[in-house]
């Protein structure tokens, strides 16, 4: 799959931000350096090896208890907030 700078301009408006051209052409070189590397992938022989549901050779069954240490109540968290709706913090939508 090959983009062009076209393609990474527009990508970068619709998530809310501008590039320059030069940006737009590092950025797309970038990415073709990415996918070159991914295809590497593709030669390794995966063959007679099993698929691993972890990372990890042995389960981390370990984890610390929750302690709740403090709590602020919902009319401390409203406090500071601009638009609040029902309780609820209301945030400008960034991403179509």
């Amino acid at each position: 799959m090959k983009h062009d700078q076209a393609f990474v301009i527009q990508l970068a408006n619709q998530l809310m931000f501008t590039l320059s051209e030069n940006e737009a052409r590092e950025i797309n070189e970038d990415f073709d350096v990415l996918l070159a590397q991914l295809d590497l992938l593709d030669d390794v022989n995966t063959e007679n090896v099993e698929p691993m549901a972890y990372p990890f050779e042995d389960e981390t069954d370990f984890l610390r208890e929750d302690v709740v240490s403090h709590v602020i109540t919902q009319d401390e968290a409203l406090a500071n907030v601009k638009v609040e709706d029902a309780g609820l913090i209301v945030v400008p939508k960034v991403v179509k």
